[in-house]
């Protein structure tokens, strides 16, 4: 039995990298928790989307804003802005994302990065 584990994003189990932005992976105890850097300008139907192979994101999302900011517009017109210091969560309903501005955006995952960018 193992007392403890230590990981650090540092030193990911996995990236995964496209343009303008990389998704990190660490695995822990059966959970996979990811880092979303993107860079301004990054947009997941133009940046993400050609990866996958579909139109927009369909994986759901709980996670917690560290820097920056960035819009969440679902297929049927709703849109949110999500910013530093945020916890949210995205349902798997079809939803496009964006940065805002001209920071980059950083956000941690705790549900859904496993399947995040996933090819």
């Amino acid at each position: 039995m193992v007392d403890i584990i230590m990981k650090k994003f540092d030193e990911p189990d996995e990236i995964r990298k496209f343009d303008k932005g990389k998704f990190e992976i660490v695995e822990m105890a059966k959970i996979t928790f990811g880092r979303a850097t993107y860079a301004p300008g990054w947009k997941w139907s133009i940046d993400v989307s050609p990866l996958v192979g579909t139109e927009f994101c369909e994986v759901e999302h709980l996670g917690m804003v560290i820097a920056g900011s960035a819009t969440v517009a679902f297929k049927d017109g709703k849109i949110y802005t999500l910013e530093k210091g945020d916890i949210f969560y995205v349902s798997p309903q079809p939803h496009d994302s964006w940065v805002v501005g001209d920071k980059e955006y950083i956000s941690l995952h705790f549900l859904g990065a496993e399947k995040y960018a996933d090819k």
